[in-house]
């Protein structure tokens, strides 16, 4: 079979890693591993020429259940859910519907060079975090003066 080598779109991109992975998903077989891909749903947002933002639809997780990490190119935020004894377990009575996802979640982002988390918050179920990206003095366009010659006579 033939795969793509997608690293090179990854360096100046965000957020677009689900793009890559509707490729890889074609050759892949399904498993429960990759049949989550769509969980937690996010938006990625462009705010300005070096910020972003990524929102992420968090709901039941708490500050302490979430675990954000930059290394190196890729942002990872993890949400663990520990067991709470005064919940009553998904197969008691006391529910007559739960539609309320409560399970694990890995997602991870490509980001591109030079990008930082800046921080982030949880604020009404929706975990925001904040990035910028830092333009180099070496890569910054600088202007180029034209010098003037004057002609002999």
């Amino acid at each position: 079979m033939t795969h793509f080598d997608l690293t090179p779109l990854y360096r100046s991109t965000i957020g677009f890693d689900r793009l890559a992975g509707l490729f890889d998903a074609l050759n892949a077989p399904q498993t429960s591993a990759n049949k989550n891909q769509s969980y937690p749903p996010y938006n990625v947002e462009r705010l300005n020429e070096t910020n972003y933002r990524i929102s992420m639809a968090v709901a039941g997780f708490g500050e302490d259940e979430i675990d954000i990490e930059q290394k190196g190119g890729t942002l990872s935020i993890r949400g663990t859910t520990a067991p709470n004894a005064d919940q009553p377990a998904a197969d008691d009575s006391h529910y007559l519907y739960r539609g309320i996802a409560a399970r694990n979640f890995e997602r991870c982002f490509q980001l591109a060079d030079n990008v930082k988390v800046v921080h982030a918050e949880l604020d009404k179920g929706l975990l925001h975090i904040a990035l910028e990206r830092e333009i180099p003095e070496a890569e910054r366009p600088r202007k180029i003066n034209i010098a003037k010659t004057l002609k002999a006579a």
